[in-house]
């Protein structure tokens, strides 16, 4: 049974919230940076990126240290106050596209991590992990929540819903179109209703943000070792999450990019591929595949599509079911020589929302030989994934929502 915490946020003041919210920093330009870095005082770019005030790239616990101090500063300048008492906080984002997102942020239990009751289904890398876990141990802060989903609960929605006919504490949309809403609930009894219909929930179900969970975990264990008074109630015991239903989780797929045939000549690579597929040449009309294990492929100006001949592989996990995995093993690696999906630069990857125009775009420069296609991860197969304990290939899933940095922020 998974616990959630009230925590105090430490948040923006309501007339800076839009200046301040950012998205992740690597989802802007150089030049996008550098023009909200030079225009905007407010912005939490500035905090992140300490070294745009003296005109430097820092790194490491200089860097650390520096967003430390930006922290402090917006603090003092009250660009940021922190709630009186412990709250949960609705928070509704209304995306570009027009998808609505409900959800709830809280604190979440590290040791619900370590028992499971949060379930992963992505891979992490250990560097990142342990470079994470040291920024997080100088700053003292989450200033982005880690994404989670939760089975659909109509009494939870309800309660969800009762608060947001109460007017926002915040309401702003950014120059990205997406309009943001925060409810803070600090009644005791609705906090107590919110926690009760969580605890009866078999387990919640990391969506995106794999990496700044298990850093969370690390460093726990970290403190808790150099603590002789721990008691498990300390702070830097949780880490703050916003939590979905499953139905408003948006996934979307992650197309392929490969860097040369392996040697082979493109007839070569058509008869190796017909090995464990149907081939269909498509010709120069757009093909997206629509079903479960059929894929397209762009190839030398023509699209193909590829059906897998089920019967010559064998579906023995929810892994092996896993069309991501499925190329993995059918193509990238025994094919295309690929072993390491996470580091082999010869391949690339693209999000579904970039359709497979981008794909073919890159395929027609030259840079890439070859580009693959394929339909959506469900949240079942990523559940399925979680529940076995099994972890997808890198960049299965792009998922939706984006959370925005700065608006609520858990100190420990």
């Amino acid at each position: 049974m998974p616990k959630i915490h009230p925590f105090r946020a430490v948040r923006p003041t309501r007339d800076k919230v839009s200046l301040v919210a950012s998205r992740s920093y690597e989802s802007y330009t150089q030049e996008q940076r550098e023009a909200r870095l030079r225009d905007n005082p407010f912005s939490f770019l500035h905090v992140i990126n300490p070294g745009f005030k003296y005109h430097k790239k820092i790194s490491g616990p200089e860097r650390y240290k520096l967003v430390y101090n930006r922290y402090r500063e917006f603090i003092e300048d009250e660009v940021f106050t922190q709630d009186d008492s412990p709250c949960f906080y609705v928070y509704k984002i209304v995306n570009r596209d027009g998808n609505v997102f409900n959800g709830i942020t809280a604190a979440l239990s590290v040791e619900d991590y370590e028992k499971d009751t949060i379930k992963k289904h992505e891979a992490t890398l250990e560097f990142r992990e342990t470079l994470f876990k040291e920024y997080l141990k100088a700053v003292g802060f989450n200033a982005e929540a880690v994404l989670l989903t939760y089975p659909d609960n109509e009494r939870l929605s309800k309660r969800i819903a009762k608060v947001m006919e109460q007017r926002a504490e915040y309401e702003f949309t950014t120059t990205y179109r997406d309009t943001h809403f925060l409810w803070k609930v600090d009644d005791p009894v609705i906090i107590a209703e919110i926690k009760k219909a969580f605890s009866k929930m078999d387990a919640l179900y990391i969506a995106d943000g794999h990496h700044r969970s298990s850093s969370s975990h690390l460093l726990a264990k970290d403190l808790s070792a150099e603590n002789e008074q721990h008691s498990g109630k300390e702070p830097y015991n949780f880490f703050m999450g916003y939590l979905i239903p499953e139905s408003e989780l948006k996934i979307y797929e992650f197309n392929r990019l490969v860097k040369g045939l392996n040697g082979l000549s493109k007839e070569e690579f058509l008869i190796k591929l017909d090995t464990l597929y149907r081939i269909e040449n498509r010709g120069t009309e757009y093909y997206k595949p629509s079903k479960k294990h059929h894929f397209s492929m762009y190839l030398d100006g023509e699209f193909y599509s590829l059906y897998l001949r089920k019967q010559e592989y064998n579906f023995e996990t929810s892994l092996d079911a896993l069309d991501t995995q499925i190329l993995f093993e059918t193509i990238l690696r025994p094919i295309l020589g690929i072993e390491d999906v996470r580091n082999d630069q010869r391949l690339s990857y693209s999000h579904g929302k970039k359709d497979l125009a981008y794909v073919k775009s890159w395929v027609d420069t030259g840079e890439y030989s070859v580009g693959f296609g394929m339909v959506p991860i469900t949240v079942e197969e990523m559940k399925s994934i979680a529940d076995e304990g099994l972890v997808m290939p890198p960049k299965s899933t792009y998922i939706e929502p984006k959370l925005r940095s700065g608006v609520t922020i858990y100190e420990f």
